[in-house]
């Protein structure tokens, strides 16, 4: 990488705050604590919301739960904070992570910094001043040096265009925008469209309340039970005795999850003691299924054995085989995709009143006022039609807040052909503009708390060196971001990821997006040795334009 470029900038005029940050889910609200507790800035955090969560203030769809362990998914940056709370479920539901980011919050005293109701509009860099200038829907104009967009990943709803859709006489909801008073199936003829992690969360809850739940799915899916259950108490005094060393995991795994990836490879064992092994992490549950073994997501042979057995369960558990075949009918290999988890999903398939239609073979040609056509003309009556069809990822979330960089650039044209990014953190043309989780960066492959905190502490970090230093304006060198770029690619297609040509992880949910690549997959592990290579260093790649001496 080239060395730091230092180039002297006009002065900048004090805006009406030293940072604004958008969005109070995990990320804004740690690193309003961090700019504002540890490094006495002032800062605002703009919500859309009523209130702080971010994705568990929106996604309230039933069986919405956590798909990381709740010791887990927390903050782990203050082993206070870790201890005083206290998770009941291994995985636990939308309504006790929200109470448990509220207490934060309240724990420590964010809210008073956090504007909520507002939704950005325009984030637009004054270059002149060396400010940003944001703009919200009420037409108010705040100023800042420093953005970050703390937006989520999964936070912008992927509505598919179907034909029709304004003329349902029915209701429809799309999972990320549920209605807080909740939605009462009982009585209804519901149609579910979609089977990712969500639908799959969705679809046992729905069916127990519904008069009759169909499923259309486009793309079949692979799961492993969550085997969900309250906590014990030894349990949760193993978890407060050993702080230490479950952050010391989560930090160093690739996944940022409290276990490892065993070291030995698929065929290290007979094919017998392989099974032994599946079968012991089916019992199991969980996300652990795919840390047995090292060459899973490497090796497409290897792959091929969990795959295998997980069809294999899904035939075991479905009991009438054409609905089995379909579930079972799966074209990537396993983990590819997000794994989702689940509790009796499959088993679901077994009750009269749930049925499943493919629509890959048969697509959705239009939704009727009473209910969806297909191609082939089957009509089927709906009341309610639950969209649960993802999100515009990554990209979409930070899109929407139009945002207008130095000589007039958007960033829609800057990604015109995909997210171009370094480290996931900063953008070309786009001074002191931060994104936490950003494409380029670990983040959806990985158990998001962790990803949060490593960006927001290094942002932190940086903006401390900057003022420090008395350094004006930061963003990346063009070849540093060509040679992130090259890597995250690299990176990539050294696995079997980009294999799912269906996964939102590409794109290729939403109609017209770029299918590139996005998450870096060289895992969570590695990603904080190269951010902190490149601070110690520096800040190497990136360029940074001191302000005159008289300012400084």
């Amino acid at each position: 990488m080239p060395d730091t470029l230092l180039r002297e900038a006009s002065p900048a005029r004090a805006g009406d705050l030293d940072a604004i940050v958008i969005g109070a889910g995990f990320a804004g609200m740690y690193q309003l604590h961090l700019l504002r507790d540890r490094l006495g800035l002032k800062v605002r955090v703009l919500e859309q919301g009523g209130g702080v969560g971010g994705t568990w203030y929106w996604n309230r769809y039933p069986g919405a739960r956590c798909d990381s362990e709740s010791h887990s998914y927390c903050y782990s940056f203050s082993e206070e904070l870790y201890k005083e709370w206290e998770w009941t479920e291994r995985y636990p539901e939308q309504p006790e992570i929200l109470r448990y980011l509220n207490w934060v919050a309240d724990r420590l005293d964010l809210k008073r910094d956090i504007r909520f109701d507002t939704r950005v509009t325009a984030c637009t860099y004054d270059a002149a001043a060396n400010l940003w200038r944001v703009t919200t829907e009420a037409g108010e104009t705040l100023t800042a040096t420093y953005l970050i967009a703390a937006v989520g990943c999964l936070s912008t709803a992927n509505v598919p265009k179907i034909p029709g859709l304004e003329d349902f006489q029915g209701r429809w909801y799309h999972t990320g925008q549920w209605p807080h008073e909740g939605v009462d199936f009982s009585g209804s003829r519901v149609g579910q469209i979609g089977t990712g992690s969500t639908g799959i969360q969705a679809v046992p809850v729905i069916a127990e309340q519904a008069q009759h739940l169909t499923v259309f799915q486009r793309t079949a899916n692979y799961s492993v039970p969550a085997r969900n259950g309250p906590l014990s108490e030894e349990f949760k005094a193993w978890v407060r005795d050993n702080y230490a060393d479950i952050r010391a995991t989560m930090l160093e795994t690739p996944n940022g999850h409290p276990f490892r990836i065993l070291e030995r490879s698929c065929w290290d064992v007979t094919d017998e003691e392989r099974k032994r092994i599946y079968e012991a992490a089916w019992e199991k549950g969980g996300l652990q299924f795919r840390a047995n073994f090292r060459d899973l997501l490497m090796d497409k042979a290897a792959n091929d054995t969990a795959a295998d057995f997980l069809k294999a369960k899904i035939r075991e558990i479905v009991k009438d085989p054409e609905t089995a075949a379909k579930l079972a009918d799966i074209d990537h290999p396993y983990a590819a995709k997000r794994p989702p988890i689940d509790t009796n999903y499959f088993e679901t398939y077994n009750r009269p009143n749930v049925s499943l239609v493919d629509v890959r073979s048969n697509p959705i040609e239009r939704i009727t006022p009473t209910g969806l056509r297909l191609r082939d003309g089957t009509e089927h009556p709906l009341d309610i039609i639950v969209f649960a069809t993802g999100f515009d990822a990554m990209t979409g979330p930070l899109l929407r807040l139009n945002v207008t960089g130095r000589d007039g650039l958007a960033l829609g044209d800057a990604w015109a052909e995909g997210p171009r990014t370094y480290l996931g953190l900063q953008v070309v043309g786009f001074p002191n503009f931060f994104t936490i989780t950003g494409p380029g960066s670990p983040s959806v492959l990985c158990n998001m708390p962790i990803c949060i905190e490593q960006h927001a502490d290094w942002i932190a970090d940086c903006i401390a060196h900057l003022r420090a230093k008395g350094i004006a304006r930061m963003e990346p060198d063009p070849a540093a971001v060509e040679r992130w770029v090259t890597h995250v690619n690299e990176a990539a297609n050294a696995t079997l990821l980009p294999q799912a040509g269906h996964s939102w992880y590409l794109g290729a949910n939403v109609p017209g997006k770029p299918r590139v690549f996005m998450p870096y997959a060289g895992g969570m592990g590695r990603y904080r040795r190269l951010c902190a290579e490149v601070a110690e260093k520096g800040y190497e790649g990136f360029r940074l334009e001191a302000r005159e001496a008289a300012t400084a």
